[in-house]
């Protein structure tokens, strides 16, 4: 077997901490860490997801357990944030709708990206008729409005969470992939892109090993500012009666069973809504700095 000395593993370990690559990314860790907006953001963003992970532990009550004795109490120290109209603990639900809208915003985002960066990178750096066929498809999504289209989907399917989901990615996908189709366009006419090929590397190779890889970070930011974006148009979606069921921890949901007693009672829909554009926000001031940390322009 073969040895190094210490003196060998130091040596290499300078050589790769040395590395542009390495300094990039240290350097934008030092630029995140100046960042207060960012840090807020990932505050916020760290705070909800670990109220959605650990739900099950430290909710009060569970998600659909209700008191029929205390209905519409204030907050106390016995209900945080009081009870709804059916007697179920507010924070509790919040906790458990935490859970349910981060996880579909999650998957939805994710699904989304995986299905855009396919069809935008390979449209982009094939081109031809390829490109003319998947930008044409792109075309028809992204011709009507988002909202409406979703809830065409959604009734079309039939009016559960499931199909408000495959709704949502249908109608989110159609952006990523023209964000990454436009950027691979500019990507491939790239020196590097050059040389690959001369050193006898095939397309799907240089597309997806070297283009791609430089072209994913506008869709770093998307995604990051979708997240917010994507729970709202579903709480949205949800609150006109287009997703969850009466009943559902979910925070559009609660919002709308809150809605008749919005002046007598209004803890019911304040805090979730509260909830829910705190967790908007905090996720919006992540993508918004990224974007400034990650563009070249802007982080010299």
């Amino acid at each position: 077997m073969r040895s190094f000395s210490s003196r060998g593993l130091a040596k290499k370990f300078d050589e790769w901490t040395s590395s542009p690559r390495i300094r990039e990314f240290r350097f934008t860790l030092y630029l995140i860490r100046q960042s207060p907006l960012i840090i807020f953001g990932i505050g916020i963003g760290l705070t909800v997801a670990l109220f959605s992970f650990l739900a099950p532990s430290i909710a009060p009550y569970g998600e659909q357990q209700r008191i029929w004795t205390e209905l519409r109490l204030p907050p106390s120290s016995t209900h945080l944030l009081g009870t709804d109209q059916d007697g179920g603990d507010v924070f509790s639900r919040i906790l458990w709708a935490l859970r349910l809208d981060l996880y579909t915003a999650l998957i939805i985002v994710a699904s989304g990206a995986v299905i855009g960066i396919l069809v935008g990178a390979l449209s982009g750096f094939l081109g031809g008729k390829t490109d003319e066929v998947l930008m044409r498809v792109t075309d028809i999504f992204l011709a009507f409005p988002g909202l409406i289209l979703a809830m065409a989907i959604a009734a079309a399917l039939g009016r559960n969470w499931g199909n408000l989901m495959i709704a949502l990615i249908i109608v989110w996908w159609p952006g990523y992939a023209r964000l990454i189709r436009g950027q691979v366009l500019v990507e491939k006419e790239k020196l590097y892109v050059e040389a690959a090929r001369s050193v006898g590397a095939g397309r799907l190779r240089i597309a997806f090993r070297h283009v791609l890889p430089n072209s994913i970070f506008p869709l770093l930011v998307a995604v990051t500012l979708d997240i917010g974006g994507v729970m709202l148009t579903a709480a949205g979606l949800s609150f006109i009666g287009f997703g969850a069921e009466p009943g559902v921890a979910e925070l559009g949901r609660m919002v709308s069973d809150g809605r008749p007693f919005l002046f007598s009672h209004p803890w019911i829909a304040m805090f979730p809504g509260l909830a829910m554009l705190m967790t908007a926000v905090g996720f919006n001031l992540i993508g918004d700095g990224l974007r400034d940390v990650l563009d070249p322009r802007l982080r010299r």
